[in-house]
């Protein structure tokens, strides 16, 4: 990759990562290749459209494949960079599956030359651009691979993890620091000298291992946060006190900043890396693993006090608003409110009804059980319980008085001056706790 000249890139992993990333790299002038194994992704995308909900993501994606600068496809051609932007889930027992990056490194070793640079930016435990490495140099052992050779390296190999939030990934993309960890130091500079292009904030060298364990301890250190809040949360309802409230006043704190409750945890990110931390130090994490069990619990004891107001008013109609894992998004990945629902959905079907402007439709798990969406006005208009699970900006805005004679459940704390009925329903049924 000569320095002079923009270098050619190939993004590996179309999603919600991938795609805004593509993107960003395009308009800084690189001509990209955005590689899925989905034909209906790469279909949507050459034709200027997207398929993910993005602040603005639309406009920049037909602007820069209009000028050619993106295009998609599901076959993998030569480039200057490639970076790998695939999946990284877990296991039933929360071991973390690799299986996506080492597949993404199996497609473009065939086509590595001298001077490219890999780099992984899929949420990783530590060790897996090592792996990642070990595997290309197996394959191509024609390339002198970094780490593995003992003379100069054909090509460079790093990870620099994303950190963005859904609903900003292209400002956080431009705007926010990275960590660019190589395989070596020169590894690092090359990736560097890449990221520079696009990236306003600063980009800080380190090793690769370091640069992984760094995004797993951002993710871990919200969950524990989080999971701090509601269990205070669930403190609260059993004594019968309003947590929002509690909150408020000790964030008057100058030290002190709670974070605010919810149903649970969700998204790729919080709700999954911990658990790669915990699996590769399983004696020394009981602080991590507990916060996993605090937050996960969280939809449970949610499931209870919904099911307990909805069988207390066996007539009522029941409107759950949101499914996505935080607000005016559409990723409903490890989304709480997707569980809680569905669970309500398969005990009193037909008297649950979805509220989720971000979806067509509502996901599998919800055929059959009676369910139906409809949006938020026919909610208020027909519904005589309503269960706030995501705190989307329609939900915020439904003013008291058309809610004041609804019996509400609000995970989210967005409506401060609702009447407490729910409360009050709690104490004369022995609910609370």
């Amino acid at each position: 990759m000569k320095s002079d000249n923009k270098p050619s890139v190939c993004v590996v992993g179309l999603g919600y990562i991938g795609l805004p990333t593509a993107a960003v790299i395009a308009r800084a002038g690189c001509k990209v290749l955005g590689l899925d194994v989905s034909q209906k992704v790469v279909d949507t995308i050459n034709r200027g459209e997207i398929h993910i909900e993005e602040v603005d993501l639309d406009g920049l994606v037909h602007g820069v494949v209009s000028r050619g600068l993106l295009s998609a496809s599901t076959e993998v051609t030569p480039a200057d960079v490639f970076v790998i932007a695939v999946p990284t889930p877990f296991d039933k027992n929360h071991a973390p599956d690799i299986s996506y990056v080492l597949a993404a490194g199996r497609t473009i070793a065939p086509v590595l030359k001298q001077g490219d640079v890999v780099i992984l930016e899929s949420t990783s435990p530590v060790g897996t651009t090592e792996q990642l490495r070990d595997m290309i140099a197996e394959m191509r052992p024609d390339l002198k691979v970094p780490g593995v050779t003992g003379e100069i390296p054909d090509i460079s190999i790093a990870y620099c993890p994303e950190r963005v939030l859904p609903g900003r990934i292209l400002e956080e993309l431009t705007n926010n620091d990275r960590s660019i960890g190589g395989v070596t130091p020169r590894c690092a500079r090359k990736a560097l000298a890449f990221y520079k292009r696009f990236v306003r904030g600063e980009c800080v060298t380190t090793d690769a291992r370091s640069a992984e364990m760094t995004k797993l301890v951002e993710n871990a250190y919200r969950d524990v946060n989080i999971a701090f809040a509601n269990e205070l949360s669930i403190v609260s309802d059993k004594m019968g006190l309003d947590v929002w409230e509690v909150i408020r006043l000790a964030n008057r704190h100058p030290r002190v900043n709670i974070l605010s409750p919810g149903p649970g945890v969700g998204g790729h990110c919080i709700a999954v890396d911990p658990w790669f931390i915990v699996h590769g130090a399983p004696e020394e994490t009981p602080l991590i693993r507990t916060a996993r069990g605090v937050n996960d619990h969280k939809m449970h004891h949610v499931i209870a006090k919904a099911e307990a107001l909805v069988e207390a008013h066996p007539e009522a109609k029941v409107a759950c608003l949101g499914l996505a894992f935080k607000a005016n998004i559409d990723d409903f990945r490890e989304s709480p409110a997707r569980f809680v629902t569905s669970r309500l959905a398969r005990k009193f079907g037909s008297r649950i009804h979805v509220v989720e402007p971000y979806a067509a439709e509502l996901p599998i798990e919800f055929t059959d059980t009676g369910a139906v969406q409809i949006d938020i006005d026919d909610a208020l208009e027909t519904c005589e319980i309503l269960i706030v699970l995501v705190d989307h900006d329609v939900f915020r805005v439904v003013p008291l008085a058309e809610r004041a004679d609804k019996l509400v459940y609000d995970t989210r704390g967005i409506w401060p001056d609702q009447p407490r009925v729910v409360r009050e329903e709690e104490a004369r049924l022995k609910l609370v706790g």
